[in-house]
């Protein structure tokens, strides 16, 4: 196989084109937590679903930015990481 930008890019170790994968177990967690978190909550649930949320999502994020099968996911974990970062940040 060539050593081409586009194989580097969508191709894994064993030459197959990874663009999305079976779930693991961050993403999971941030979904439950995420959709518990619709449920109208207040006060210690909620912000504990909250920083659930996050944490799952950034450690994602995380592993798929420096383990990731291919620069696509790679650059998939660097675009969420980023997103979930700047979603907690404050504009005012």
């Amino acid at each position: 196989m060539e050593d081409t930008l586009f194989n580097r890019t969508f191709r894994d170790s064993q030459g197959e084109i990874v663009i999305a994968q079976k779930p693991n177990l961050p993403i999971l967690v941030w979904l439950a937590a995420t959709l518990l978190n619709l449920i109208p909550t207040t006060g210690n649930i909620h912000t504990g679903l909250d920083a659930l949320a996050f944490g799952s999502l950034f450690t994602w994020a995380w592993l798929e930015l420096f383990q990731g099968v291919n620069y696509f996911r790679r650059a998939l974990g660097l675009i969420v990481l980023i997103g979930a970062i700047a979603s907690r940040l404050s504009w005012s």
